[in-house]
């Protein structure tokens, strides 16, 4: 049912079968036992949709515990570069970048467990981005990262990017001051 590709310990692509005729395309994009069979959680709490324009981005956003979150995100709508960075402590892996293009033509999904900061920069002149987050959002305990402090070589160096984003504390100081989740 679902192509599974693991692209870092707790991130993984899931491209779903698509099944298309004369009236257009039909695709599932969760179904509770193929996600249980991969050993991916599957108890969601919320979901919601971003709507972009060309050269926004999102990020790089996640909570702390306890309501930290595994989120599953996929474009309906044009065509997304999303990216994740590691924020675990422990994980070995900490400050690895991850990035993959996410489009409603392609249909495929990124499963994002607990411990990643997770954002996107709009790649066609308009996405829709649905999420679903294992955890309803808690303002509180929601945060980020600075976008440009990850190494990572974005398309834009200037993108649409919202005040409170680009507020956030860069990928060193968030190590220095032990904020692991």
């Amino acid at each position: 049912m679902f192509k599974v590709r693991e692209l870092i310990k707790g991130v993984y692509e899931l491209v779903p079968h698509i099944h298309q005729d004369n009236r257009g395309l039909f695709i599932k994009t969760f179904h509770y036992d193929e996600f249980k069979k991969i050993g991916l959680d599957t108890d969601f709490k919320e979901e919601y949709y971003s709507v972009s324009k060309r050269n926004v981005l999102r990020g790089m956003h996640f909570q702390f515990p306890p309501f930290d979150h595994n989120k599953i995100v996929y474009c309906i709508y044009g065509r997304v570069l999303d990216v994740v960075v590691d924020i675990r402590k422990n994980s070995g892996t900490f400050g690895k970048v991850i990035s993959l293009e996410l489009s409603s033509e392609k249909a495929n999904i990124i499963y994002i467990s607990k411990g990643f900061a997770h954002g996107f920069y709009t790649l066609s002149n308009k996405a829709i981005m649905l999420y679903k987050t294992s955890t309803v959002y808690n303002p509180n305990f929601d945060t980020g990262i600075l976008w440009s402090s990850i190494n990572f070589d974005w398309p834009c160096k200037r993108p649409i990017i919202s005040e409170r984003d680009r507020k956030f504390i860069t990928l060193n100081e968030f190590k220095v001051k032990g904020y692991y989740v």
